[in-house]
């Protein structure tokens, strides 16, 4: 039962992993250090989008209007935080 735990956790990190890449890689866009008009960045790009973007729209229908300032990202990468916090405090079920 230890190896669920230990998969579970594997899959935040790499849940975590993939947020931090869409966070910085969306900064890089923004300030015109990447250029969508390069393939394989467009191809990250629309497949970080198409992965992320159910999460964030759930997010988004919940909070209030923040103007041009988009918490979502924070707030899903808050949740894996807590989980693994959940899953780590309660590895004793696992064993």
């Amino acid at each position: 039962m230890t190896s669920i735990l230990q998969i579970l956790l594997l899959i935040l990190d790499v849940a975590q992993f993939i947020i931090f890449a869409h966070i910085i890689m969306s900064w890089l866009i923004n300030f015109q250090v990447l250029n969508l008009r390069q393939p394989l960045v467009a191809q990250l790009w629309n497949g970080l989008n198409r992965l992320l973007e159910p999460l964030y729209s759930k997010v988004r229908n919940i909070l209030p209007s923040m103007g041009g300032l988009d918490l979502a990202p924070l707030i899903v990468l808050l949740g894996v935080y807590a989980l693994r916090i959940v899953l780590i405090n309660n590895q004793f079920a696992f064993s």
